[in-house]
């Protein structure tokens, strides 16, 4: 992989049965949101609908699973949901999914299908490597608050993603920051897809995931790597 992940020993500790599977995409040409991106986006709503039947999302095994762990930090589930549930809640509203921009689209409805967390990181601003660790509360989350361009700091214990600069994603993947965002401008990209045990179709998603990039870009390089248990 081009780009080292890591799972922190701390992390690993508080939830054993986490694991991920990266996508890696190299020349991709994203743009607007166009038709075909809304009607995956449309398409995901309806498979989740057939998925959970009666259930609300968060009754859901795999989103039951990953509230136990957002407790395990100190999180409170009902308040800071993890992105998975969040859009699942979303595509299950009146009003719909957000429509932000080809690329995040083709994530986003992979996430609400498949209902796992997939997060988005543009490579071109990943400095060094990215790990997974729990946060001393110092590092730097840039974001926006207000309109305006801010600088927020993790609680201590949280779990975050973060590279040699700060903070990419806050509460594992709660919140993305805004410098390593996928933008129009975008064409090098990490696709995250996380789970935790006993839900295991991270491949069966990554490779829809991968089929679905290869059509928005013809001719990118994807590479799908192999899941990666928090234990290995």
């Amino acid at each position: 992989m081009t780009l080292t992940l890591t799972v922190s020993d701390e992390v690993r500790a508080l939830a054993p049965g986490f694991t991920h599977v990266a996508v890696e995409a190299r020349g991709l040409v994203n743009g607007p949101s166009d038709e075909a991106s809304s009607a995956l986006l449309d398409e995901a709503a309806r498979r989740l609908r057939e998925r959970l039947g009666a259930l609300a999302p968060h009754e859901d095994p795999h989103m039951a699973a990953w509230r136990d762990a957002y407790t395990a930090f100190g999180a409170k589930p009902s308040r800071t949901r993890n992105s998975a549930e969040a859009l699942a809640r979303r595509a299950l509203a009146d009003g719909g999914l957000p429509r932000i921009n080809r690329l995040v689209d083709v994530y986003n409805a992979i996430s609400v299908a498949h209902l796992i967390p997939v997060g988005g990181e543009d490579t071109d601003h990943i400095v060094g490597s990215m790990r997974l660790v729990r946060a001393t509360g110092d590092e730097p989350f840039p974001t926006v608050a207000g309109g305006e361009t801010a600088v927020e700091h993790p609680d201590a214990g949280e779990v975050v993603w973060c590279d040699d600069e700060g903070v990419t994603c806050r509460r594992w993947n709660w919140r993305q920051g805004v410098r390593t965002r996928l933008t129009e401008d975008s064409v090098n990209a990490l696709f995250l897809l996380e789970g935790m045990a006993p839900y295991c179709a991270l491949e069966e998603a990554a490779a829809e995931l991968a089929e679905l990039l290869e059509k928005v870009g013809p001719g990118a390089g994807i590479t799908v790597h192999a899941p990666v248990a928090a234990g290995a």
